[in-house]
């Protein structure tokens, strides 16, 4: 028996049913490179599937984030946000919201969040603790009314450039630590001039052409017109996606249980145990094991 199935064993009468965490490609790396006992050892001690009360204290004063996005086709985007200690809301143990502030119009992760709801979130004390964490999750967004509608005891930031223009809501699946060991301890500069200028339209404010991209951009010739969007037709191919995904969740559940006939196994006693359902996220809630 692994540490992590050790470890669900003695939690059994807390904890729902929950199968090892991790992709199956994450165990397949870990298999050829021998790192399964460590593996199994920080899943078992350190992936929860809510916010405890350390991590909430820690989200609450970061004033910034790493967010992870992709769109329906896997293809990645990774950035980065910003504000006032506490612009993370904590809302609950199981929900996270940011507000979206004015940018440069391209709106890559909301649009990415639009074609699929999973996001990944850094959050990294490189002053104080020198740690990160690390929350998993679904995300939709919200308009600023009905935030505020939901939650009332919102504020509304005095800084125009701060003030929302939506906001990404995040159910939490997955929060774990993110170790110190490679986080550089770092020490905030002297703050020059009129500080971070928020909202700003201005050139040169915002960083100008600091990679000297425009140079090179004529070779890459002119975008073509993109296409309108049509949320109808993708909205379709996901479906479609997740019809075959589910088809062959099925197909490989009924190969599982075909030993027996009725999806299950026989254990030691010579009784049956249920076949753990198919995966769907690092943890399955289902009825508590008794």
């Amino acid at each position: 028996m692994s540490t992590f199935e050790r470890a669900t064993e003695r939690r059994r009468d807390t904890s729902s049913h929950v199968r090892r965490p991790g992709s199956d490609g994450e165990h397949l790396v870990q298999r050829r490179l021998g790192t399964e006992g460590r593996a199994d050892r920080f899943y078992a001690d350190q992936v929860l599937d809510r916010l405890n009360p350390r991590m909430r204290e820690f989200l609450s004063r970061q004033e910034m984030f790493f967010l992870a996005t992709a769109d329906r086709h896997g293809e990645c985007d990774n950035t980065f946000r910003a504000g006032p200690p506490g612009f993370l809301h904590v809302l609950d143990e199981s929900t996270l919201a940011y507000p979206e502030y004015r940018g440069n119009g391209v709106h890559a992760s909301l649009g990415n969040i639009e074609e699929n709801p999973h996001v990944g979130i850094l959050a990294v004390d490189f002053l104080r603790d020198r740690i990160g964490l690390h929350v998993n999750g679904r995300a939709r967004i919200v308009d600023d009314p009905e935030m505020r509608r939901a939650r009332p005891e919102l504020a509304t930031d005095p800084v125009p450039g701060r003030r929302a223009l939506v906001w990404v809501r995040i159910t939490v699946e997955e929060a774990y630590i993110h170790c110190a060991k490679h986080i550089p301890h770092l020490q905030k500069a002297p703050r020059h001039g009129s500080g971070r200028s928020w909202g700003t339209d201005d050139f040169r404010r915002k960083g100008g052409d600091f990679f000297g991209a425009a140079a090179e951009a004529p070779r890459r010739g002119t975008f073509r017109p993109p296409p309108r969007a049509d949320a109808t037709a993708w909205r379709a191919e996901a479906e479609k996606l997740l019809a075959r995904a589910e088809r062959s969740e099925a197909e490989a559940g009924a190969e599982a249980g075909a030993g027996t006939g009725a999806g299950a196994d026989t254990n030691t006693d010579g009784g049956t145990v249920e076949e753990p359902r198919v995966f769907s996220g690092w943890f399955s809630r289902g009825a508590p094991v008794g």
